[in-house]
């Protein structure tokens, strides 16, 4: 019981939390992609954005309304990213679409090198969540032991929002048949809007459990949780809410047994490997649905 204490619970605490915030992330991709069949290559590059405008924010605000700021302008940006980019290329081929995100992506990266001048800057410290606390002996922030059960809570009301309104209503008709539902009468542009702004919510969410652990914010710094956060999406079932949990908490819960075993430099390239094994295995994933087109 000591030895699990002093060495499993660690790993397992660390490797639930990360699956926490991969989770948050992965959700931007999956619902994106559920509705225009699009991989927004400028998601990650959106959850770093929160992380310096909070850097900023709390330079001239108390952090409660810090938060609440950052949220905002996250969100806002996500439904500008969407607006701008997205919306005037809704009847352009595929491909040019997914060009147009790879280019919001680099912009956004350069615009944060530019503003910043590419120097790391150090989160701030949120209270409470920041705190240390004692499990079982061990040691860990609070935010280790509250992201998982923020992260269940936020599914839980997305799902009810998806399930049980009129707005969550059209995004299934979208997600199911696009141009049926607009001949259905579904707003196709707030629809996709919504889903937008949800998923930039949740990436500042995510943004302010991922640096309350990994303190530092640069311009670069959310390419390889948007990574592994798209690999979790694909692993679950691109499209599936309850994949791109399961497929969150697995890569987080994984990386870091590796990480503990003492591999780490192969942590990152496990999540990569384990892409092309879903990739070969099941295509789909594990609860994505077949889509079969008619010719």
């Amino acid at each position: 019981m000591q030895t699990f204490t002093q060495t499993m619970l660690p790993t397992l605490l660390a490797g639930i939390s990360a699956g926490g915030q991969y989770a948050l992330i992965a959700l931007g991709y999956t619902m994106v992609y559920g509705i225009l069949r699009l991989i927004n290559f400028a998601h990650g590059d959106i959850f770093t954005v929160a992380g310096f405008v909070m850097f900023y924010a709390i330079t001239v605000m108390p952090v409660y309304l810090a938060i609440p700021f950052t949220i905002f302008v996250t969100v806002l940006l996500g439904f500008t990213v969407e607006r701008l980019a997205y919306k005037p290329l809704r009847s352009a081929p595929r491909m040019s679409v997914m060009i147009s995100a790879i280019g919001v992506s680099y912009l956004l990266q350069n615009l944060m090198w530019y503003i910043t001048g590419g120097q790391p800057q150090q989160y701030p410290v949120i209270p409470w969540i920041s705190d240390k606390v004692v499990i079982l002996g061990q040691e860990t922030k609070r935010v280790t032991v509250i992201t998982p059960i923020l992260t269940v809570v936020l599914i839980l009301i997305l799902l009810l929002l998806i399930k049980r309104t009129k707005i969550g209503l059209a995004m299934r008709a979208a997600s199911r048949d696009f141009e049926t539902a607009r001949l259905m009468g579904v707003k196709i542009n707030g629809v996709i809007s919504m889903t937008f702004v949800i998923g930039s919510f949740l990436a500042a969410v995510g943004s302010f459990l991922f640096f309350s652990n990994y303190s530092t914010v640069s311009p670069t710094v959310g390419t390889m949780p948007g990574l592994k956060a798209f690999v979790a999406a694909v692993f679950g079932g691109i499209g599936s809410i309850p994949g791109a949990v399961v497929g969150g908490f697995i890569i987080g819960i994984c990386e870091n047994i590796i990480r503990a075993l003492g591999y780490s430099t192969f942590s990152d390239a496990f999540t990569f490997a384990l892409l092309i094994l879903v990739l070969c295995l099941k295509p789909t994933g594990l609860f994505g649905e077949k889509l079969e087109e008619k010719v």
